[in-house]
């Protein structure tokens, strides 16, 4: 047998943060606050976080609602979350803040309709989707690298596995966050709609393992949008 096969495997478990209270007043929040409904589901979650198994490290946006969903899985665990900065979800225009929830709907029904070139570049005043994709990538990639999982850059999306890249991370992000990293991780071409082609439920879960390839490994997507840790009526997207 190939020594590739010897080798150690990471897993990464992604986790989409609970309902959040955009407009607590029906003036839109960038940053919101997590809703009475977004804390249960976090909590729910919480409570199934056991059936992981061992979890090395516990990664999370800055982001509030992310923050307030990784708050009762640190504690179920037992260990601090690690706040990463390339986590974050893309950057809504400065301006969106505290305007009408209704402004900000009509916003996102008009920028769909807009030609896919001016897509790529996000809402007129935010953050490029092409800025925000490399900003996740390229965040993750040095997070990666730094435990011990090196990209090869190959056009199949192939990584080198160190021995000490034998770990169990768990990621609690954002809908547009995760979508890229999974894609990213699975060779996929990106699109500026990443957060509907690759959706996550609010506190979804999705699981990609490494899988060894030839003379590297790639990553097998093996769960995804899973809420059996919610009961009955309690799934929001």
């Amino acid at each position: 047998m190939s020594s590739v096969y010897l080798l150690a495997h990471m897993e990464l478990i992604l986790v989409r943060h609970g309902l959040p209270d955009f407009a607590p007043d029906t003036f839109y929040r960038n940053d919101p606050h997590l809703s009475e409904l977004g804390h249960q589901q976090a909590k729910m979650l919480a409570a199934r976080a056991a059936d992981w198994g061992a979890v090395d490290e516990l990664w999370v946006s800055p982001m509030k609602r992310a923050r307030e969903t990784a708050l009762p899985i640190a504690e179920a665990l037992g260990m601090e979350a690690q706040v990463h900065d390339w986590a974050h979800e893309i950057r809504n225009p400065d301006d969106w803040e505290q305007k009408p929830l209704g402004d900000i709907h009509a916003m996102w029904v008009d920028g769909n309709l807009r030609p896919i070139s001016e897509i790529w570049g996000g809402m007129p005043g935010g953050e490029r989707f092409t800025d925000f994709h490399l900003r996740v990538t390229t965040g993750l990639a040095a997070a990666m690298s730094e435990r011990g999982v090196h990209d090869l850059e190959s056009e199949l999306r192939l990584w080198k596995l160190s021995p000490e890249a034998e770990r169990r991370v768990v990621l609690v992000a954002h809908g547009g966050t995760n979508a890229v990293v999974i894609g990213h991780l699975l060779g996929v071409a990106p699109t500026p709609w990443e957060w509907d082609r690759l959706e996550l439920s609010h506190t979804g879960v999705a699981r990609l393992v490494t899988i060894p390839i030839s003379h590297g490994h790639g990553f097998s997507l093996r769960l995804f949008n899973d809420l059996h840790h919610l009961e009955p009526g309690m799934s929001t997207r």
